[in-house]
């Protein structure tokens, strides 16, 4: 499985603990994050998540921001990505089951790492049931 990651200044740490879980699962990441602290834009750091994503180039994005709505908001402008803002493990699961969510927006400043890594580990290994919310889904893009 091959997964990019992104981040602003507030996502920093948070990115580094989640990129060694997912190399302690033998995932391939591709980081597009920052690497300080120092205040930068989102944006920068996750339309190239959203552009691997919806090139196919990987199967998920993770993206991390202060609030998690500004880097949503942005991978949400890209056709083929399904962003979903998470602060509990139960929406992940769904995001994933209901959704077919394909990129994890996760809020630094709401939620601690070790609910961060959590999220990430059910968003990884939570399937989408397809069925009905597939046509949901299908209803997504614009017409």
């Amino acid at each position: 499985m091959k997964i990019a990651i992104g981040n602003d200044h507030a996502g920093t740490a948070y990115k580094n603990e989640i990129i060694k879980y997912l190399e302690s699962r033998d995932i391939e990441v591709t980081n597009y994050g920052t690497n300080t602290d120092d205040s930068v834009d989102y944006p920068d750091f996750v339309h190239p998540v959203a552009n691997d994503v919806e090139n196919e180039k990987v199967q998920l994005g993770i993206i991390i921001c202060g609030s998690g709505n500004g880097a949503s908001m942005t991978a949400n402008k890209h056709q083929q990505v399904r962003s979903a803002l998470c602060w509990t493990t139960e929406i992940a699961k769904l995001a994933r089951e209901h959704n077919n969510a394909n990129v994890i927006s996760i809020p630094a400043r709401y939620t601690s790492i070790p609910q961060a890594l959590d999220m990430v580990k059910t968003f990884l290994d939570t399937p989408f049931e397809g069925g009905r919310h597939q046509n949901r889904v299908d209803k997504i893009a614009c017409q």
